[in-house]
């Protein structure tokens, strides 16, 4: 196998990469934050899903936060919902592709933890 090539991740790496992906729903940032604290050294397979739905996560944050400002003017309570939804799709697709093995990068997402 090539230097440059990287191995197919294993079973658990893919779970994990999953579960990064998956608990978002549940628990927004914390989830993928917690994952990539404690597996970024030991799985890059692990690191790269987690902070991509990390990244991810913080993205949605700021749209949600920006939402609650325009609410004021009634456009936020509108856009508001359609974020929850795109956030929900989004995470799914995402563990899907995760369990797959497959890396998966967000669209439209600032990449602020590299």
């Amino acid at each position: 196998m090539d230097n440059l090539e990287t191995a197919a991740p294993t079973q658990e790496e893919k779970t994990l990469g999953m579960l990064s992906h998956l608990l978002a729903i549940f628990f927004g940032f914390l989830a993928p934050l917690i994952i990539w604290i404690v597996k970024k050294d030991e799985s890059t397979y692990v690191a790269e899903q987690a902070k991509e739905a990390l990244n991810f996560q913080i993205t949605v944050f700021i749209g949600f936060v920006g939402c609650f400002i325009l609410s004021f003017v009634l456009i936020g309570m509108l856009l508001m919902p359609v974020l929850a939804i795109y956030n929900v799709v989004m995470l799914i697709i995402g563990t899907i592709k995760a369990n797959e093995g497959k890396s998966y990068r967000y669209p439209f997402t600032l990449r602020l933890i590299s």
